[in-house]
C-alpha cells in the first residue's frame, strides 16, 4: 500500500485560515478496507471466546448486578486516573457511604460523576440508541459541578481544541482535532456508521468507533472518559455482553503510552490494523481477568456463608442477610445492619462485631461513634491491581 493512500486512510490535515493545520477524519469504515489477515482473525476469535466465557461466568453469579456494581466503580476510578485524578476505589466507596475525610483527593467528585454518567447511559439505552444525542447527555452528566463544568457540559465545542504537552500551542500541538464547524457532520457520520449493517464484526466496529470519537474530540473537556464509556455502551447495545462488565480502562492505563501511540498512528499513517490488534489483546486480557474475578467472588461468598453458618448460631440468618447486602453496598454502619435485620441496635452491634472477628468487616474511621465498616475481602478483589491507593 503506497504511503499516500496509507496516510490518508484515517483522514487528512487541512490548513485553517489562521495558519494551523487541523485533522478532518475520513468516514468509516476505512478505505482501503481493513485487512483482517495475519494475526487478526486469531485475535478476533480469541476475543469472542473470552467474552463468551466472561458472560457465562457473570450470569452464573447469584446476583450478577452486584458484580456490575463494583466493576462500574472500578472502571470509574481507572478511566478517571488516565485523565490525571488521584482518587482510589476506596475513596469513591467512602464518599458514596457519606464518609468525610479531609485527606480525600478533591477530584473524587469527578469519579462519582463517572459512575453517575455510566448508570445514566445504561438506563437510557433502554430508550435511546447510542447516538449523538446520548453522547451529549452522557457528557452533561459527567461534567456537572466538577473540573471542566464551565466548558459547556453536554454541548459540542464551538472553539478549537488541541492535544499535546502542557504549554503547547496550536502550532506545536501533537494533534489538532477538526475545527468546530466540522464536528457535527463528523459525529453524524460516526452515528450512521454505528447503525449501518456493513458486515463488520461487532468488536471491530467498536474498536474503530473509539478511535474515531477520540479523533473528533467533540467536547472541550471529558473526551477521553466519554470515549471509554462509549465502548461499554456499544458492547451492551450490540448484545456482545448481557451485562456491562468489560472495561478496557485497566488495559489502557497499564499501556497508556502505547494506547496514545496507536491512536496517533491511525491518524498519521492509517494503521487501523495495528490498533485493532492492540484493542483485541486488551479485550482478551481484561475479559479473562474479569471472569477470574467473578469466580473468586463466588468462592468468597461460599466461604463466608459457610463461616457464618458454622460460627454465628441463631444469628446466622441475619448474618447471611448482611453478607448478601455487602455485595451491593460494601460499606455499612451498625444502624444499617439494624434496619436490614429488624433487630435492636445492641443486637446489630454484636452482629457487626462477630463479622469483624471473622475477618469479613474492618472498621474504617477509628472513631468510637459513627463507625463505618467495609467488606474488606470483597473490596480487595477489585483493588489489588490498582496502584493509586492513598497511604500505600
Amino acid at each position: 500500500m503506497n504511503q499516500q493512500l496509507t496516510s490518508a486512510r484515517a483522514g487528512r490535515y487541512i490548513r485553517q485560515p489562521t495558519g494551523y493545520r487541523a485533522f478532518i477524519p475520513a468516514s468509516l469504515p476505512p478505505e482501503p478496507p481493513l485487512a483482517l489477515t495475519g494475526e487478526l482473525p486469531g485475535l478476533l476469535s480469541q476475543a469472542d471466546r473470552a467474552l463468551g466465557r466472561l458472560d457465562g461466568s457473570v450470569l452464573t453469579l447469584p446476583n450478577p448486578d452486584l458484580f456490575v456494581f463494583m466493576y462500574v466503580r472500578k472502571e470509574a476510578v481507572l478511566s478517571s486516573q488516565i485523565e490525571g485524578t488521584q482518587s482510589s476505589l476506596q475513596d469513591l466507596l467512602a464518599v458514596e457511604a457519606d464518609l468525610f475525610d479531609e485527606n480525600m483527593p478533591r477530584d473524587v467528585d469527578e469519579v462519582v460523576n463517572y459512575v453517575r454518567a455510566m448508570n445514566y447511559g445504561l438506563t437510557r439505552l433502554h430508550e435511546l440508541p447510542v447516538s449523538v444525542r446520548l453522547i451529549r447527555e452522557i457528557h452533561n452528566e459527567l461534567l456537572q459541578g466538577v473540573r471542566g463544568s464551565r466548558l459547556q457540559p453536554g454541548e459540542l465545542r464551538y472553539s478549537q481544541n488541541w492535544i499535546g504537552p502542557p504549554g503547547c500551542t496550536l502550532a506545536t500541538a501533537a494533534f489538532v482535532p477538526p475545527p468546530p464547524d466540522e464536528v457535527p457532520q463528523a459525529l453524524g457520520e460516526l452515528e450512521a456508521f454505528l447503525h449501518r449493517d456493513d458486515g463488520l464484526p461487532p468488536l471491530v466496529k467498536i474498536a474503530l468507533a473509539h478511535v474515531q470519537f477520540e479523533t473528533i474530540h467533540p467536547f472541550l473537556d471529558g473526551n477521553g472518559r466519554v470515549g471509554r464509556l462509549l465502548i461499554t455502551f456499544l458492547l451492551t447495545e450490540g448484545g456482545v455482553l448481557h451485562k456491562p462488565v468489560l472495561y478496557l480502562s485497566h488495559f489502557f492505563r497499564q499501556h497508556r503510552q502505547a494506547y496514545y501511540d496507536h491512536l496517533q498512528a491511525v491518524r498519521e499513517r492509517g494503521e487501523w490494523e495495528a490498533w485493532l490488534a492492540f484493542f483485541l489483546r486488551g479485550v482478551i486480557e481484561v475479559a479473562a481477568e474479569a471472569a477470574d474475578t467473578a469466580r473468586r467472588i463466588q468462592l468468597l461468598r461460599e466461604k463466608h456463608r459457610a463461616a457464618i453458618t458454622d460460627r454465628l448460631g441463631r444469628a446466622a440468618g441475619n448474618g447471611h442477610r448482611v453478607l448478601e447486602s455487602l455485595f451491593d453496598r460494601p460499606i455499612v454502619t451498625v444502624a444499617d445492619v439494624k434496619a436490614l435485620t429488624g433487630t435492636t441496635y445492641a443486637a446489630a452491634n454484636v452482629l457487626v462485631a462477630r463479622l469483624t472477628e471473622l475477618g469479613m468487616l474492618i472498621e474504617m474511621t477509628g472513631y468510637a461513634r459513627n463507625r463505618r465498616f467495609r467488606y474488606e475481602p470483597y473490596v480487595r478483589l477489585f483493588t489489588d491491581d490498582l496502584s493509586v491507593e492513598r497511604g500505600e
